[in-house]
């Protein structure tokens, strides 16, 4: 009998699939292989920094040379538990970190880095998607309940009105209809938008620009706008109309927030794309995600808010409905993706995540 041909598995690609960051490092401590959580985590290229030197390729642990180097030359390796890796001008990453010396040609010295941000990322969007639909239910029941009565008041007043069109309490028959119509208006904003996506191809960078020039068209103060595309993210299959008003509700936030009272004298709107792999959206991990910055360098989001900002009806202006956030959430949820927000005096961020995957 003869036996069946098995392929070869090659270990770099069983490396790239892990959600753990590998690096290996050869003796002169230059960067010789990372794997595609590790250039998720550092945000950096390997075909940029392969052979470079350790402070050069991964500048988070440059501070921790020496400590590498006793690990390498003693033939020794260690764990550090809720390691935090700092870089000037990023924020801080905390990992449970694993060095191992090895034997093996051109690795010599190999980092396990396992990101705790990471993972309480995850855990806080699970948290907040079956909060989002708890929420989402909690208005389903009340508009149902709102939108009863008002129908019946309505009806009334429109009842009133044709059985006396002459009287004097016409304009008061007025109020009530208009002020109906403008509930009914309200409960149907909040219930979102009352059909499915109708997806299609779509060019993730035709709908910034789009959004992009709708903004400037609507902006009462002056700003600028700074554009860092990935030229190699491909076309996404989703609803376009859906992405464009999503997109925007979060563009205008970021547009108020520039032109509030207390906002920078040079006001700046940055949209930014980039292309995440093995990434995990509310606990599913998808083999290629999309990333849609949208940051303004305006006067931030208060730590007491940042956790409420999604919820509906809650905003920090008089003017403000509250609903702009939540819809754009809804939308993104709907394409099987995921709003987050960072937000601290000077640069406020929101992410949008987006599965490549064709799912209808």
């Amino acid at each position: 009998m003869k036996l069946p041909v098995l392929n070869r598995v090659q270990p770099a690609g069983i490396l790239d699939g892990l959600a753990t960051a590998i690096i290996a490092f050869d003796q002169g401590l230059r960067l010789s292989y990372l794997n595609s959580a590790a250039e998720n985590l550092f945000s950096i290229s390997r075909r940029q920094v392969q052979g470079q030197p350790l402070a050069l390729a991964v500048p988070h642990l440059a501070e921790y040379t020496e400590r590498l180097k006793q690990a390498l030359n003693s033939g020794t390796g260690f764990i550090e538990r809720e390691l935090r890796l700092h870089r000037a001008g990023d924020e801080s990453i905390t990992v449970d970190c694993t060095v191992m010396p090895t034997q093996l040609s051109g690795a010599n010295l190999v980092l396990e880095l396992l990101p705790l941000d990471r993972h309480m990322r995850i855990t806080r969007d699970e948290i907040l998607q079956a909060q989002h639909e708890a929420s989402r239910e909690l208005i389903r029941g009340l508009a149902h309940e709102i939108k009863n009565p008002l129908g019946g008041i309505r009806g009334a007043a429109q009842l009133l009105e044709r059985e006396f069109p002459d009287s004097e309490h016409r304009e008061y028959t007025r109020v009530i209809i208009r002020e109906a119509d403008r509930l009914q208006n309200l409960v149907n904003r909040l219930l979102g938008p009352n059909r499915l996506p109708q997806k299609s191809m779509v060019n993730i960078h035709e709908v910034l620009e789009h959004v992009r020039q709708l903004v400037e068209a609507e902006a009462v103060a002056k700003f600028s706008v700074q554009r860092d595309y990935d030229p190699s993210i491909p076309e996404i299959y989703a609803d376009r109309e859906q992405l464009i008003q999503a997109v925007l509700n979060i563009a205008r936030n970021a547009l108020q927030a520039l032109s509030a009272d207390n906002g920078p004298e040079h006001a700046l709107l940055f949209l930014r794309t980039r292309m995440r792999r093995q990434f995990n959206i509310a606990g599913v991990r998808h083999k290629l995600v999309v990333q849609i910055d949208i940051e303004d360098n305006g006067p931030g989001i208060s730590k007491s808010m940042i956790e409420k900002i999604f919820y509906p009806m809650v905003t920090t202006r008089a003017e403000g409905t509250g609903l702009g956030l939540p819809i754009a959430q809804y939308l993104i949820h709907s394409h099987g993706g995921l709003v987050e927000c960072q937000s601290r005096p000077g640069t406020t961020v929101f992410s949008i995540f987006l599965p490549l995957e064709h799912t209808a």
